[in-house]
C-alpha cells in the first residue's frame, strides 16, 4: 500500500492532470514504483484469469485502463531523470530499471493474457470493431509476439535475464556521459583565450565557472553532438578549438570510471543475442520490421545512396577551407576543430552572412512568443496563455495553457530552457499525460533545451541552429497537443520511430517564412527587424554546408547498423578499431568530418530510444522535404493547409497506419526529389 500523503497516491487535481511538482520529492518516488508495479502486476493477472470469454472491452480495453498509479510515477520520474537528474534519482533509476524492464515480460510473457489477445486476433474480422480499436487489437497483438510471448519457458527465461541486463547496461551509459560531459567541461583561465566571443558569450561563460566554484575563470560546457559548433564557429584561437574538441571526442573513452567501451559491447552483444533469441538475424532488422522502413535493407540502402555525393560534396568544402587555414596557418591540416570557424569565415565572405552577428535578433521570449506560437496560431488557430499559478519541477520551467481555434482547452506546454548539470544534453519533446478519449485526458508535454543562460538581467539570445531547435523541438510538442485519438497507445508521438521525426521536421520550416520571420526576428535593443537583405542572404547560404552536415549525420546512421547489424556470433574485439572500420567499409571515413556522435556517447542508440533507428532523421525527411514542398504550392502559411495537415496526419497519432496517413494528407506516396535538392544530392 502507498501512503495517502504521497503525491502519486491519487491522480493529480491540479489542471489537466499536472503533476504536483511543489509536493513531490526524491522520497516519493520509491514507494509509488514499489505500489504501482504491485497495482498494475495484479491488474494484469485480474484481466488474464478472468473466468468471461475475451472480448475487446474486458480485455484490451482493460489494458489500455491498467496501470494508472505506475504511470504516474514512470512519466515524471523519467522526465526528470533527463532533464533534473539528482544524484538520488540517479540512485533509483539505476535501482528500478531492471524491475520495470521485469515488469515489461512478466506482462508480455504472461501466457494467459496472451492467450486472450491471440483469441481476439483470431476472429478480429468478425469482432465489428471500428478502425481505430481494429488497430489496437493489431498493435497489442503485435507488440506481445515481439516481445516473445510466442517463446517456449526455457527461452522465456532467458530472454528475463537479458531485458534486466540490458536496462542495467543502458542506464549506466547513460549516467557515465552525463558525468563525463560534466567533468569534460573545457576551463578557461586567460580571457584573452576567448577571443571572438561578444560579451554575452563571455559573462555566460563566467556564470558557468562561478557556478562550479572556479570564480575568476570562464567554463564552455559541452554539448551532445560531437561538433560544438557554437563556440567553435566564433573563437579565433586555434588551440582553444582543439581543446574544445578534443573534450568532446573523450567522453566516455578515457577509460576512467565512466568509461562506455566495456558497456556498448556489452549491450551490443546482448541485443544480438536477443534478436536471435526472437527469430532475427541481428538488432537492426528486429528494430526496423516494425518501422516503416520494414527491413533493414530498406533502411541502409537509402543512407547508402546518399553517401558517395555527401561525401564528395563534403571533400570539395573541405578542400576550400583548407586554404583559408593555410592564409592563417601556413601549412597546417584541416581538423574536425578548425570546420565551424572556417565554415563560419565561408558564410560571411561568400553569402555575408555572420551567425553571431543574428543573435541580436532571436531573443528567446521573441522567438517563442512571436516566432514558433505565432506560426502554431497562424496555422491550427491555437493560442498560448502563460501561467504562472502551476507549480513547476524547477524554477526555470515555464508553463503555457494551449488552447483550440474555438476555445476549447487543449492541454498545457512546458518549457525547460537553459542548461545545467543535472541536465543531459541535447533537446527533446516528452509528455507528463497522454491526450486519450478514453481516459478523458488532454495533453501535458514538455520541450527540454540546452541553451547557455545569460548572467541575471541579460536576454537570451539564441544561435540560429537553437532557434531551429525551438521550431523542430516544438513540432514534436505540437503533434501531442492536436492528438485527437481514443486509446492513449495512439497518443501523439506514438508512431513508428522512423516517422516521429517527420512533423518536427516540417515545423521547421516556418521559422524563416517570411510572416513568421519578419514577427519574431527583431533586434532585442532596438526593435529592429532583421533587414530583409540579411534574410535573402541566409536563404541563399541555407545549403552551403550540406557536404559536412549529410556525411557527418551519415557517419552516425552507418555507424548504428553496423553495431546493429552483428549476429549472435559476431565478435568486437575493441570497440574503437570497429569504429574506425565500419565507417570505412561504409565509405564515408572522412578525416576532418567525424560521426555526429561516436560510439561512447551515441546516447540516441545506447540509452536512448533509437537504436537501429537513427536513419530516422533521414528516412522521416524525406516526408519532411515533399510535405515542405507541398505547403509551398499550396499557399503556406494558411489556416486552410495546417487544418488539412492536422486532420489527416497530425491528430490522428498512432491511430492509422503512418503511410497511409501520409497518403490521405498528400494524395500519393512520398517522392525523394525534394530531398535530394534540399541536401544538394540532385546527381545521386
Amino acid at each position: 500500500m502507498i501512503s495517502p500523503d504521497n503525491p502519486f497516491a491519487a491522480p493529480s487535481e491540479l489542471p489537466y492532470a499536472l503533476p504536483p511538482f511543489d509536493r513531490i520529492s526524491d522520497e516519493h518516488y520509491r514507494p509509488a514504483f514499489e505500489a504501482g508495479l504491485a497495482e498494475h502486476a495484479a491488474e494484469i493477472e485480474q484481466i488474464a484469469a478472468q473466468d468471461a470469454e475475451p472480448t475487446f472491452e474486458n480485455t484490451i480495453v482493460a489494458l489500455e485502463r491498467a496501470g494508472e498509479l505506475l504511470g504516474r510515477v514512470a512519466s515524471v520520474f523519467y522526465n526528470l531523470a533527463g532533464s533534473n537528474g539528482t544524484d538520488e534519482i540517479q540512485a533509483i533509476q539505476a535501482e528500478f530499471a531492471p524491475k520495470l524492464a521485469a515488469h515489461h515480460d512478466a506482462l508480455h510473457l504472461n501466457p494467459q493474457l496472451f492467450a486472450r489477445i491471440d483469441a481476439l486476433h483470431a476472429r478480429r474480422d468478425e469482432l465489428g470493431l471500428d478502425e481505430e480499436s481494429l488497430r489496437l487489437l493489431e498493435r497489442q497483438h503485435t507488440d506481445f509476439s515481439r516481445a516473445g510471448a510466442g517463446l517456449g519457458e526455457t527461452e522465456q527465461a532467458r530472454l528475463r535475464e537479458l531485458n534486466e541486463q540490458l536496462s542495467t547496461l543502458q542506464t549506466k551509459f547513460q549516467q557515465n556521459l552525463l558525468k563525463d560531459t560534466n567533468e569534460l567541461a573545457v576551463v578557461i583561465a586567460d580571457r584573452a583565450e576567448l577571443d571572438g566571443f561578444g560579451e554575452g558569450a563571455i559573462a555566460t561563460a563566467a556564470e558557468a565557472a562561478t557556478a562550479r566554484g572556479e570564480d575568476g575563470k570562464y567554463v564552455l560546457t559541452l554539448s551532445l553532438p560531437t561538433s560544438q559548433a557554437s563556440p567553435l564557429e566564433t573563437l579565433r584561437n586555434r588551440e582553444v578549438r582543439e581543446r574544445i574538441h578534443t573534450a568532446s571526442m573523450a567522453r566516455g573513452n578515457r577509460g576512467n570510471d565512466y568509461d562506455n567501451n566495456a558497456v556498448v559491447a556489452e549491450i551490443v552483444r546482448l541485443r544480438a543475442e536477443r534478436a536471435a533469441l526472437l527469430g532475427y538475424p541481428d538488432h537492426a532488422a528486429y528494430v526496423i520490421a516494425d518501422e516503416t522502413a520494414k527491413t533493414a535493407e530498406a533502411a541502409a540502402g537509402l543512407l547508402e545512396r546518399l553517401a558517395p555525393a555527401a561525401v564528395a560534396n563534403a571533400r570539395a568544402e573541405a578542400a576550400e577551407l583548407q586554404q583559408l587555414l593555410e592564409a592563417d596557418v601556413p601549412g597546417a591540416q584541416l581538423r574536425p576543430s578548425d570546420w565551424p570557424y572556417y565554415a563560419a569565415q565561408v558564410r560571411r565572405e561568400r553569402f555575408d552572412v555572420d551567425t553571431e552577428a543574428l543573435r541580436p535578433y532571436f531573443e528567446a521570449d521573441r522567438v517563442y512568443l512571436d516566432g514558433v506560437f505565432f506560426a502554431a496560431t497562424k496555422l491550427y488557430g491555437l493560442t498560448f496563455t502563460e501561467r504562472d499559478d502551476l507549480p513547476k519541477y524547477h524554477p526555470e520551467v515555464r508553463t503555457f495553457e494551449v488552447f483550440d481555434a474555438d476555445g476549447t482547452p487543449l492541454g498545457l506546454y512546458l518549457l525547460d530552457l537553459y542548461t545545467r548539470d543535472a541536465k543531459r544534453g541535447g533537446a527533446w519533446m516528452n509528455t507528463f499525460v497522454d491526450q486519450s478519449e478514453l481516459l478523458g485526458r488532454k495533453t501535458v508535454v514538455v520541450n527540454v533545451l540546452n541553451v547557455n543562460k545569460p548572467p541575471a538581467g541579460e536576454p537570451t539570445l539564441l544561435t540560429f541552429d537553437e532557434v531551429v531547435t525551438a521550431f523542430h523541438e516544438f513540432g514534436h510538442a505540437l503533434h501531442a497537443l492536436v492528438s485527437a485519438v481514443r486509446y492513449p497507445t495512439f497518443s501523439g508521438t506514438n508512431v513508428p520511430r522512423d516517422f516521429v521525426e517527420y512533423p518536427s521536421q516540417v515545423n521547421e520550416m516556418w521559422m524563416l517564412w517570411p510572416e513568421v520571420l519578419a514577427n519574431y526576428a527583431k533586434h532585442h535593443e532596438t526593435g529592429e527587424a532583421l533587414p530583409q537583405a540579411q534574410v535573402e542572404k541566409l536563404l541563399a547560404a541555407q545549403q552551403y554546408g550540406e557536404g559536412f552536415s549529410t556525411t557527418e549525420y551519415l557517419a552516425a546512421s552507418l555507424l548504428d547498423q553496423a553495431w546493429h547489424s552483428l549476429g549472435v556470433d559476431d565478435h568486437v574485439g575493441e570497440v574503437q578499431p570497429f569504429e574506425r572500420e565500419a565507417l570505412v567499409k561504409a565509405g564515408v571515413a572522412v578525416d576532418a568530418i567525424p560521426p555526429r556522435y561516436r560510439t561512447t556517447y551515441f546516447a540516441h542508440i545506447f540509452s536512448g530510444g533509437y537504436s537501429a533507428g537513427y536513419y530516422s532523421y533521414i528516412w522521416s525527411e524525406v516526408l519532411d522535404a515533399d510535405t515542405v514542398q507541398w505547403f509551398r504550392e499550396s499557399g503556406g502559411l494558411t489556416r486552410e493547409n495546417g487544418d488539412h495537415f492536422r486532420r489527416t496526419l497530425l491528430g490522428r497519432g498512432g491511430s492509422i497506419d503512418p503511410m497511409d496517413a501520409f497518403r490521405a494528407f498528400r494524395g500519393r506516396d512520398p517522392e525523394i526529389e525534394p530531398l535530394l535538392a534540399r541536401r544538394g544530392l540532385n546527381g545521386v
